[in-house]
């Protein structure tokens, strides 16, 4: 990662972007590539979030949630791979090392580290922390809204999957399966985040982003369904 790349990244967490360069310059992975669901617009739409939460709470410790919300996707694993739950861990280890490096005490870099591992849906970790819950609302909340909608086919894309089954748009006689078809994953993943929702600002700006997501759902089914048929 060149300067130009790493100041570039590091000015989107001010006022903490002087620490973040020098964990950036320490980092030897990619960050922000490759994957544009989760790209630096996902970090910058994280961080708002991060920080529209944040504004609602008490005793925030901001500067910790600048580090893992920066470093909560840092080792990419593939959706559709068998090791996706362990990328959180993958990544809360990998930000161990930096803080390390940078002389952090120990019990601050076991928060952003249980921040970072909390915040994913397949490692099926609970937050302990204010922080962790404020940085898992805000990652789940990018995932919903008009936002979540553009992030399911642009990975459906990317995995080569079909938008629907032609046979059963809405799996009536089969199981849903996000890993065949694109639309089964609003049913079986994404109307279920606003439930997991920890804090107050959260789960109202959930509740808004999964009502549009339905509303969507309904006008997709109104599309391709045959009136004739139903």
């Amino acid at each position: 990662m060149n300067r130009q790349n790493i100041d570039q990244i590091a000015s989107i967490f001010a006022p903490y972007e002087t620490l973040l360069v020098s964990l950036l310059q320490r980092w030897d992975g990619t960050m922000a590539e490759g994957d544009g669901s989760h790209d630096q617009s996902h970090l910058m739409r994280v961080w708002k979030l991060v920080r529209q939460i944040s504004a609602t709470e008490a005793e925030v410790d901001m500067e910790s949630l600048a580090i893992a919300t920066l470093f909560h996707d840092c080792v990419s694993v593939e959706k559709n791979s068998s090791q996706r739950a362990m990328a959180s861990r993958l990544s809360a280890e990998a930000t161990r090392g930096l803080l390390r490096q940078v002389g952090w005490q120990e019990e601050r870099i076991e928060a952003v580290a249980h921040a970072i591992e909390a915040h994913s849906f397949s490692a099926g970790i609970e937050p302990r922390t204010r922080e962790a819950a404020i940085l898992r609302d805000a990652d789940r909340l990018d995932a919903l809204g008009a936002l979540g909608i553009a992030r399911v086919f642009y990975v459906a894309g990317r995995l080569g999957t079909p938008l629907y089954d032609v046979d059963d748009p809405f799996a009536e006689r089969r199981p849903y399966d996000d890993r065949r078809f694109a639309i089964d994953h609003f049913q079986t993943k994404l109307f279920k985040l606003t439930d997991g929702l920890v804090t107050k600002a959260g789960k109202e700006i959930g509740r808004q982003r999964t009502d549009l997501m339905r509303a969507f759902v309904g006008d997709f089914a109104r599309e391709i369904l045959d009136p004739t048929m139903q």
